[in-house]
């Protein structure tokens, strides 16, 4: 007879089921304890490929590796325990047939235990959406700005700003959810399109940069908490943690420095001689 768990974790046709319901609320996570945090009040967890900016302060994802992927992903899982963990596929794992993209993502979910993956991409990755979903793999697509691109894109700029660039976006949203994607991420992208591709599309659009219009709302968790260096100018700081830590740890330095650093002698039971 197999054990199974009593607390049951979000499901990727759980979040399929919000559209035009209560609204998703999704945040990174990177770490086992911040994933503890996170859980307790969000939907979903994404591990994003962020983590190449966040955790190895590189400039962009484009070097994170489905190894860092993995090691991360598998992380959350293990501090989580109710929000359905998305895992992102990085840049190069999955772009140059739908077989590289199928193991890939097969590697994610037998080493994290995840619920679903992530990928950039629309109209060009319909197919390979496709073949995902059609092989049990649930996928969350991402469209708008899509910064594993960057290079082609050549800046962090919102997209369609203007209603005459909108058909190539409403395009990708249209395929994506066609595919068979049970969500799709609608980067930094003007408020009236982001309206529009999520009164037309069947499944949940998540925003980041996009407006309250949307189906759920994303963000990396150290850009809401003020512990990156540099926010888009989209989000919203609900913490300023960045100088709490450093007066931390500028009283643990002065501390030690001073030789004033606590006792241990409450620790061990010692008594202080004298």
């Amino acid at each position: 007879m197999s054990v199974q768990s009593t607390i049951r974790r979000k499901t990727a046709p759980d979040i399929r089921a919000r559209k035009n319901g209560e609204p998703i609320v999704m945040l990174t996570s990177y770490h086992a304890h911040t994933a503890a945090l996170v859980d307790r009040h969000c939907d979903v967890i994404l591990v994003g490929d962020s983590l190449g900016n966040v955790m190895h302060g590189f400039e962009t994802t484009v070097p994170v590796t489905l190894d860092m992927m993995i090691l991360q992903g598998h992380a959350v899982m293990r501090g989580s325990q109710h929000a359905l963990v998305v895992v992102d596929m990085p840049f190069g794992c999955y772009e140059a047939s739908r077989e590289q993209a199928f193991h890939s993502a097969v590697r994610i979910l037998k080493e994290t235990h995840c619920g679903a993956v992530k990928l950039e991409g629309g109209e060009r990755m319909a197919e390979t959406v496709a073949f995902l979903a059609g092989r049990g793999i649930p996928v969350m697509g991402h469209i708008g700005l899509t910064p594993q691109s960057i290079n082609t894109l050549g800046s962090f700029r919102a997209q369609g700003r203007e209603e005459g660039s909108w058909e190539p976006i409403e395009n990708d949203a249209r395929a994506i959810s066609q595919a068979g994607a049970f969500s799709v991420v609608i980067e930094a992208v003007a408020e009236p399109l982001a309206r529009k591709i999520t009164e037309t599309i069947a499944i949940p659009t998540i925003g980041i940069g996009a407006s309250a219009a949307c189906d759920g709302q994303v963000l990396v968790l150290e850009d809401m908490l003020g512990l990156s260096a540099r926010t888009p100018k989209f989000v919203h700081r609900y913490g300023n943690l960045g100088p709490m830590i450093e007066a931390a740890i500028e009283g643990y330095a002065a501390d030690v420095r001073s030789r004033a650093f606590p006792a241990p002698e409450h620790v061990y039971g010692m008594k202080a001689k004298g």
